[in-house]
């Protein structure tokens, strides 16, 4: 059996064991298993691997910038500042046509600065946005599509989990990763909020909504005012975690204890963190935290069989006899990445193809931090697509209107997806506009 086969027989086997109802990370686990026994003859350098990568791969120290992220993230949620940001953007946009869908996606925007999480954004605005939206005659499928749609914005923008887990597998520099988020995040932000003011002068019906008269929400220094009293604990953890990274003065694992213990006294402060809601948010953190590890411990066993094999410089030779040029490398990059986003959730799509093709961009001499960002951008779109669509499936659970199908969900995010792809083809065209932050 040739190399080839050999990687494209083990993608299938993973798929398919994860359909047949396999945790994630077991099958990675056991194919990765089976493939060094079958490559080497020998199940005994199998076992003496798989020890030696749970030895390895989740003992550094960097790894603590997840749980710490994790807790500071799930905290600001119980906290209830998602609808704060939510009432600030509002305000800011109130008097325009489909500005409560331009308020929603500035306060993902916002927010994701915070969490880094798109099913916490997806979970929380499909409370605070949505019954809004219809409470004011908009399409239900534009407001759940809106709050789909821009959810995906806490995967890029920082402090990300998929950051975190494409720089451990890639071997980046968190802090570099959080820095070239940035302005892609934006650039996405942005886009959404062009996208539905143009949806609203060109197809109207889509967006729905009243009459602009019966938006106002008051006298607009007032509002104004107390948008920003109830933003700025927000607004000050923002500038503490990222300012400091930025700043030089924390590491990420410092930056994430420190936002940690600051989420941890606002919560206290507005008496949102009771007992029993601290110990959820512990035991939450801690499931999350062994899971994300789980996968990167699976994901390094995986990318060393995938070594054993060859796979990677027999990609690269049939690139390269083929003369792929580095534009049709990453279409078929990003087609792989858009066919896995129907079948498997963000993290494990990375944990398996950046082994695959990270040895062939990293001999052409571009930038491994801009390919994270690509990665990053083009598994999100899986988070919008079925069958598996994880924030539409978040919203569905979490709206409680039998009005609204999880077939309207998926539609209503669908223009939300061809916008992440234009701008993560932008990305692919302008790698600068990833690196222009970085030192």
């Amino acid at each position: 059996m040739s190399t080839l086969e050999v990687g494209s027989l083990s993608v299938v086997l993973i798929v398919g064991l994860i359909y047949a109802g396999l945790y994630v990370p077991i099958a990675l686990g056991v194919v990765s298993f089976l493939g060094i026994w079958l490559i080497r003859d020998d199940p005994t350098l199998a076992m003496n691997l798989l020890k030696i990568t749970i030895s390895d791969s989740v003992t550094e120290y960097t790894f603590a910038t997840i749980p710490l992220f994790t807790f500071m993230g799930i905290v600001v949620s119980k906290a209830g500042l998602g609808s704060d940001v939510y009432f600030a953007m509002n305000v800011l946009f109130h008097r325009v046509r489909g500005g409560i869908g331009m308020a929603t996606v500035g306060a993902n925007a916002l927010f994701a600065a915070v969490t880094g999480s798109s099913i916490a954004s997806a979970a929380v605005f499909t409370r605070v946005s949505v019954p809004e939206m219809l409470r004011l005659d908009y399409n239900p499928r534009f407001a759940v599509g809106v709050v789909a749609g821009s959810s995906v914005l806490g995967m890029i923008i920082p402090p990300s989990a998929m950051l975190i887990i494409y720089s451990f597998v890639a071997e980046q520099s968190v802090g570099h990763m959080f820095l070239a988020g940035i302005v892609p995040g934006l650039m996405l932000a942005a886009a959404f909020v062009i996208a539905i003011a143009l949806m609203a002068y060109l197809r109207p019906g889509f967006v729905g909504g009243q009459p602009l008269a019966a938006l106002e929400a008051g006298p607009v220094p007032k509002q104004g005012l107390t948008a920003l009293r109830r933003t700025l604990p927000v607004i000050l953890l923002i500038v503490l975690v990222l300012g400091g990274i930025y700043g030089g003065l924390f590491t990420p694992v410092e930056a994430g204890a420190v936002g940690s213990a600051a989420a941890l006294v606002i919560a206290l402060f507005r008496r949102k963190l009771t007992g029993a809601a601290f110990k959820e948010t512990l035991i939450e953190t801690g499931h999350i935290t062994a899971n994300i590890l789980f996968l990167i411990t699976a994901a390094s066993m995986y990318s060393r069989m995938l070594g054993f094999a060859g796979l990677p410089d027999e990609i690269s030779q049939l690139l390269e006899n083929h003369q792929f040029s580095l534009f049709g490398i990453m279409v078929l990059y990003v087609l792989l990445m858009l066919f896995l986003g129907t079948l498997l959730d963000t993290a494990s799509i990375i944990l398996i193809v950046v082994p695959l093709f990270l040895p062939v961009i990293e001999p052409m001499g571009l930038s491994l931090v801009w390919f994270g960002i690509v990665t990053v951008i083009g598994a999100e779109i899986g988070l919008l697509t079925p069958p598996l669509g994880l924030s539409c499936f978040t919203i569905k659970a979490t709206l409680d209107d039998s009005r609204i199908t999880l077939k309207d969900v998926f539609l209503g995010s669908l223009p939300f997806a061809a916008i992440i792809l234009v701008v993560l083809i932008l990305l692919i065209e302008f790698p600068v506009l990833s690196t222009v932050l970085l030192p």
